[in-house]
């Protein structure tokens, strides 16, 4: 049985956790792809609530394997703690692999991160300075250390004898940094490497040999398709190689990509950014802010806290990501969200230069000029938390939701009305 993919359509935080949880009941293999511990999903169960950063979302599931692919650069730091908290409060990770293949990220990782970004100085990226951007650049440089080397004492110290010296010459004379030494960071990542040994496998075996034996796998997006390099608002983008987009899953687990089945897109009922760059739709006054802290779950990012930047459904640029990522169905997330508002505007083209576009535009400079066209639709004003069957949801809430469909041009097929795993209309 092919793969299939969970996508964020938008800039990320869309509920990609909560909708991989669910649809991970149907598969064997949940396996993470892409990105780092800069992205984060939320899981609310029957077991609490859960902040997780580079495990999988289907790690609750203790009779399915959970992978971290070859695609996901790794802080073993990161997670050796998040394999602690989990076990601490009852889930099983004994079916939690890493690939030998992912990349490591290292200390001098995140200090260049920091000092990059302060450098910037007002043309700042937003980076959440986890060292993830710089480490995703090593590994296109071809300067990377992975997990298998990790293993080998003998091979990482030979990595580190090349790449430290570049590093704090960097620190140094570019930052006027103090220097990393050499035996303090061996001997610490010699140590983590004898602590993760147990988990490291070749997962894109495991992953082939599932579909070869007709087992269905999930494969598991992390961030958001807008801040994909070539496909977002460049540059307030992600350095993830691969790319978040669904091309990016069968490169980052080892795949080809004939055995991807379908791609979900995740689509929150509005739009949400965390960090800089142009969001058309932002809404900078009260209604932002009461979209921002409305609902039981706030719009507050699972990794570094920061207040999401809010504003009305962007059609325009979510549209365009169902295109680039092929999605074949969608998941609206957050509708409960909306249900206080008398009205709801919904983004539906945009205007640039004195011209209505459809069209999402390619430079920053284009995109900090368009104006959205707005379409104001009722609100329901009533509580959806505990509706189980679409027909069931106010007729407002319903136009919405088709409206919505139309201009994403694929069918919605879950939407979702609280952070509980059963708060889901499967239509």
């Amino acid at each position: 049985m092919p793969a299939f993919v969970v996508i964020g359509g938008q800039w990320g935080d869309e509920g990609k956790g909560r909708m991989v949880d669910l649809l991970a009941q149907d598969a064997s293999i949940i396996a993470r792809y892409s990105a780092g511990d800069n992205a984060g999903h939320t899981i609310i169960n029957h077991m609490g609530k859960f902040a997780l950063h580079l495990v999988p979302a289907g790690i609750f599931y203790p009779e399915k394997l959970c992978l971290i692919g070859n695609g996901v650069v790794i802080n073993p730091a990161v997670l050796l703690d998040e394999i602690h908290q989990l076990e601490e409060r009852g889930v099983s990770t004994k079916n939690l692999f890493v690939s030998d293949r992912a990349q490591v990220l290292l200390p001098y990782h995140q200090v260049l991160d920091e000092l990059e970004e302060r450098a910037r100085g007002d043309a700042a990226i937003g980076t959440t300075k986890r060292g993830v951007g710089p480490a995703f650049v090593d590994k296109i440089a071809r300067r990377g250390i992975r997990m298998a080397d990790l293993l080998e004492p003998d091979a990482l110290r030979a990595r580190l004898e090349q790449v430290l010296p570049e590093k704090n010459a960097v620190l140094v004379k570019l930052y006027d940094a103090e220097p990393l030494e050499f035996e303090e960071l061996f001997d610490a990542f010699v140590e983590f490497g004898c602590e993760l040994k147990p988990y490291v496998r070749d997962t894109s075996s495991i992953v082939r040999d599932a579909i070869d034996n007709g087992e269905q796998v999930l494969l598991e997006g992390a961030q958001g398709s807008l801040l994909d390099v070539d496909a977002g608002t460049y540059p307030f983008v992600t350095s993830s190689a691969p790319s978040p987009l669904a091309a990016g899953a069968p490169v980052g687990i080892g795949i080809g990509p004939t055995q991807i089945e379908r791609v979900v897109g995740v689509y929150k009922a509005y739009m949400t950014r965390v960090g800089a760059g142009p969001m058309p739709t932002e809404l900078d006054d009260e209604t932002g802010d009461i979209l921002r802290r409305e609902g039981p779950a706030p719009e507050f990012g699972a990794t570094t806290g920061r207040p999401r930047r809010c504003g009305w459904f962007d059609g325009v640029a979510s549209r365009y990501s169902v295109r680039v990522n092929g999605v074949t169905g969608a998941a609206l997330t957050r509708l409960d969200v909306l249900d206080n508002f008398p009205a709801i505007e919904v983004c539906s083209a945009y205007e640039l230069d004195g011209n209505q576009i459809d069209s999402f535009p390619p430079t920053m400079t284009q995109l900090s000029r368009v104006r959205p066209v707005f379409e104001e639709h009722e609100g329901w004003q009533a509580a959806t938390a505990d509706v189980r069957k679409f027909d069931d949801l106010p007729k407002q809430a319903q136009s919405y939701v088709k409206r919505i469909e139309e201009l994403l041009g694929c069918p919605i097929e879950m939407v979702s009305v609280g952070p509980e795993r059963e708060q889901i209309i499967i239509r």
